[in-house]
């Protein structure tokens, strides 16, 4: 049982208010809350040892060398990769799959086929586009029923020997959708294709295990797991990383350099070219060390006590429809008011310090599939409450009966 009064005073910003109204912050799924030890990790790297990394003897530039090379094997430890090298510093999840696209410009030729799936997040199909556009592969979509979940039976149909890549996320942001991609990389491997997975959505509720997984590539973002902005990481096997060629050119990323010939460093420093997030990296090893120390199956069994208590509460609320029934999901509901526009719900949900997402979540696709403009989205994390459920559910009447 996790003491959620506890956990919540190591986020400061949830004492706050909105509006006059304490915060209730169901945005999770766009971002997650910083704890204390993390803002104090950030604080502590400003004003002790700013320095830049891998390039100075001075002692500042060692001691950040040394914590940004150690949040590094705390992100390998967590994932299960086999080596250090295997974790890719980058911005962020979007910053990851567009390195991979990229460096598969130069494996694809036209008429090789990947595949995509109907419940993507847009950084995982606008990559993908432009990677056709430039080597004339062709994207395939795997379906979605009207629960939210990947038809699989397409999934194996459009699978051949033509299939070089196939990208799924994990989770999907606007549904909740827990994929089977265990099912999706083994058939994938099948038939020699790689496969990365998008965990961004993922990575808040569970620990992904990439050896088990025998996953090709796997990609995620910090502030998804109580970590700052602008650092995340892209896992890739040793053997797949050694065949892409390096995303940008820069300092770092070198071997020896003439105005002849240009060699490239080692694994990872390979993809690392320039200045990276240095006080992120190191930032995003203290949040992946302070969400385990909580327990990754203490969250998940908690947040799917969330899940079905707001499930059964919105669902009393006549005219409410929940989108994406999936029969395995994680906390997130998105819903609509029959006849009310999801922009103006979240409007008035704001006025009574209720934080929800509307739109398309930037995966338009599921939204043309239910022929709507979008939904509200709450979405919870291990630091909320059923008491804030309550004032959730409370808001979306109030906002029903001032809107219809």
């Amino acid at each position: 049982m996790l003491d959620v009064s506890k956990i919540r005073a190591d986020f400061p910003i949830l004492s706050r208010q909105v509006n006059n109204k304490p915060l209730v912050y169901f945005d999770n799924a766009a971002t997650s809350q910083t704890p204390e030890v993390v803002i104090d990790t950030i604080v502590d790297y400003y004003s002790n040892y700013n320095a830049n990394i891998h390039r100075g003897v001075h002692t500042l530039s060692q001691e950040a060398t040394d914590k940004y090379e150690i949040a590094r094997q705390k992100i390998q430890a967590h994932f299960n990769a086999k080596f250090s090298h295997e974790i890719i510093f980058t911005s962020g999840t979007t910053h990851s799959i567009n390195l991979v696209a990229n460096g598969f410009s130069a494996l694809l030729k036209a008429g090789d086929e990947i595949i995509v799936s109907a419940l993507e997040h847009h950084s995982n199909i606008v990559p993908w586009q432009m990677l056709c556009e430039r080597t004339g592969a062709i994207l395939k979509v795997i379906p979605m029923n009207q629960e939210g979940e990947l038809i699989m039976e397409t999934y194996d149909k459009l699978l051949s020997n033509k299939t070089k890549l196939v990208f799924v996320n994990h989770i999907s942001n606007a549904l909740g959708t827990i994929n089977p991609i265990e099912y999706i990389i083994e058939k994938a491997h099948a038939v020699g294709a790689a496969v990365l997975i998008d965990g961004a959505q993922s990575c808040p509720h569970i620990k992904p295990d990439v050896q088990a997984l025998d996953v090709d590539f796997y990609v995620a973002s910090a502030h998804k797991v109580c970590g700052p902005t602008g650092v995340g990481m892209l896992y890739g096997k040793e053997a797949w990383l050694n065949k892409l060629p390096p995303y940008q050119g820069g300092g770092e990323m070198i071997a020896e350099v003439s105005f002849e010939k240009t060699t490239y460093a080692d694994l990872p420093h390979k993809f690392e070219a320039g200045t990276p997030n240095i006080c992120g990296g190191i930032a995003f090893g203290a949040a992946l060390d302070y969400m385990n120390a909580i327990g990754f199956d203490n969250i998940a069994t908690y947040e799917n006590e969330l899940l079905a208590y707001a499930t059964e509460k919105l669902s009393t609320i006549e005219g409410l429809k929940i989108y994406g029934t999936a029969k395995h999901k994680t906390s997130v509901i998105s819903f609509n008011l029959e006849g009310i526009h999801p922009y103006d719900v979240g409007t008035i949900l704001d006025k009574l310090g209720i934080a929800v997402r509307t739109g398309h979540h930037c995966a338009q696709p599921i939204m043309d599939f239910f022929c709507i403009p979008g939904t509200i989205r709450a979405s919870f994390a291990f630091y909320n409450t059923k008491e804030e459920i309550d004032i959730l559910v409370a808001g979306v009447k109030k906002a029903k009966m001032m809107l219809s």
